[in-house]
């Protein structure tokens, strides 16, 4: 009979593999922490944007708000509101919103004599606007024209 040869190997750890698959080139891992600064630069343009889509929006409806107020005070009243704090007072908002662009609470408030009613006995604020002196880029107008 004949006898089946085993495969020999020696004892000992196994063979080690050595050439282009053991690891990554320093020239791969540049490029990959490129490609990652590259991805997180544009991620930030965007979240700049988004911020201040929303502090758009925020202003139009604070604006919204004080000019409804500002109605809803001079038809009740007969009067228009000396000043924005005569809405706080007679609790048409809870308090003066802080202007989201200038993050102050400094308002640009018109003042007129055009009477809303035949009723309405006095003149004062007839509209409010934002004190910020910067265009925005999505819309082209100066938020103090809104």
């Amino acid at each position: 009979m004949r006898k089946f040869e085993q495969n020999s190997r020696p004892a000992g750890p196994p063979p080690q593999r050595r050439g282009p698959l053991a690891g990554f080139t320093l020239i791969e891992m540049l490029i990959v922490i490129t490609i990652i600064f590259i991805l997180i630069g544009m991620a930030a343009g965007r979240y700049e944007r988004s911020v201040l889509r929303a502090r758009e929006a925020t202003l139009k409806q604070d604006l919204f708000v004080m000019r409804q107020a500002i109605q809803q005070y001079t038809l009740d009243k007969q009067a228009a509101p000396a000043s924005l704090d005569d809405l706080v007072q007679a609790q048409y908002l809870q308090q003066i919103p802080t202007d989201p662009i200038t993050r102050a609470k400094t308002w640009h408030v018109d003042m007129e004599d055009v009477l809303l009613t035949p009723e309405q006995t006095a003149t004062g604020v007839s509209d409010v606007h934002s004190t910020a002196e910067t265009t925005s880029p999505f819309e082209n107008t100066a938020y103090n024209t809104w």
